[in-house]
């Protein structure tokens, strides 16, 4: 049965009480009862539970490949983190992997870009159902607006297919005033009308990248720093740009190196000409900035509740497979409370899941493109059979 913290602490009072008054013979005293110790101690106790729980999934997880760092929090209080594995796996002097080394969020990072366009809306600098050719004019498709862009209802063609076709060098960056201008000339044919369903596809937030930088006078990476990270205090994050770049590094300027994995081995993966384009990926951070970015939604540090709820609600009218998507988050009818994202780019993989009932938040950032058993980390956010009293002070 779910117990408040007021729930608890009423029956720790009455049970106290009661063993007082019932005492006969004995002198009366003054009884001290200190209610917040006790809370503070039950609290540790049932968190210590809930770590070692945790430390059992997660150390499986590692045992069969994963290579990476963990965060759990529940309550507004991290439980769990853990790194595990190694930052350059084929490096004959491994080096440890760190719970504040920085990993590429690949998809995930479209939770940030789609932050930035409300913090844009709330400016009142865009509004969501305005034509994008407002803020991108060579863009060579009609009726496509910045709600679909963020609900991946666009129907847009794939970018990434369209530049391993026309990119002519690929040791030079591919940005994304590039894929606007090949837009323009090549025209590539759509995948549908637009706002005619759900396909999530990654040129939606590239265009939102330069939505963002339209609408706010500044580089994206600019406005991300500005506005969000430093904000926050995420001293660990920002946006990878190859935008001074007159061509691609052999590999990424990083510490935590991706790794392909092949039979053979892993092989650390090298920059590549896409990682140019912004706003669909190339964010890096921590697992610790992604907590402080958690708790900045729980108590509306950069929107009012108003409007941040909307980036948790479904952005189609349809269910495909059981699942929606909000801004920059997916949901399924599986997980009903959760809100989640998955990221998969150049030797890196990603997932964060946001528990909005129990209220519990989880990252895993690895450098690898090993999988990682989805179903198993579901589960455990998921598994209230150990959770801390809820919180006082939430909102969703």
């Amino acid at each position: 049965m779910k117990m408040t913290r007021n729930t608890i602490l009423l029956s720790l009072f009455l049970l106290l009480s009661a063993s007082f008054f019932s005492c006969k013979g004995h002198k009366r005293g003054h009884v001290v009862i200190h209610t917040d110790s006790l809370f503070i101690d039950m609290n540790k106790e049932i968190a210590a539970k809930r770590a070692q729980q945790a430390d059992k999934v997660f150390t499986g997880l590692a045992r069969n490949g994963m290579n990476g760092v963990v965060l759990y929090a529940e309550q507004g209080q991290i439980i769990y983190e853990r790194a595990f594995g190694w930052r350059d796996l084929n490096s004959r002097q491994k080096d440890s992997l760190r719970i504040d080394d920085a990993f590429q969020l690949s998809s995930d990072s479209k939770m940030f870009t789609a932050e930035a366009v409300m913090l844009l809306k709330a400016d009142g600098k865009l509004d969501y159902d305005d034509d994008v050719r407002k803020y991108i004019p060579t863009l060579p498709y009609e009726g496509v607006t910045i709600r679909q862009l963020l609900n991946h209802r666009s129907g847009l063609p794939r970018y990434d297919a369209m530049a391993d076709k026309h990119w002519p060098d690929r040791k030079k960056p591919f940005s994304n005033d590039a894929m606007i201008k090949m837009l323009a000339e090549k025209k590539p044919e759509v995948y549908g009308a637009p706002d005619a369903g759900f396909f999530y596809n990654n040129i939606n937030y590239a265009l939102l990248a330069t939505v963002v930088e339209s609408a706010s006078g500044q580089h994206f990476e600019d406005f991300m720093r500005e506005r969000i990270f430093e904000p926050l205090g995420m001293t660990h994050s920002y946006i990878y740009s190859m935008r001074d770049e007159s061509e691609v590094s052999m590999y990424m300027p990083t510490e935590v190196h991706g790794h392909e994995m092949y039979r053979s081995g892993p092989v650390k993966t090298q920059n590549d000409y896409l990682n140019g384009v912004m706003g669909d990926k190339i964010m890096y951070s921590t697992v610790d900035d992604l907590y402080k970015f958690n708790l900045a939604l729980d108590h509306q540090q950069l929107l009012p509740d108003s409007l941040q709820r909307e980036m948790f609600e479904p952005g189609s009218p349809e269910w495909k497979n059981d699942e929606n998507y909000g801004f920059g988050w997916r949901m399924t009818k599986l997980y009903p409370d959760q809100y989640f994202h998955f990221g998969w780019w150049k030797g890196y993989r990603s997932l964060i899941i946001r528990d909005a009932k129990h209220r519990r938040f989880l990252a895993i950032l690895t450098n690898t493109t090993a999988l990682i058993p989805t179903d198993v980390p579901f589960d455990f956010v998921a598994d209230t059979t150990v959770q801390l009293p809820e919180a006082e002070a939430w909102a969703m």
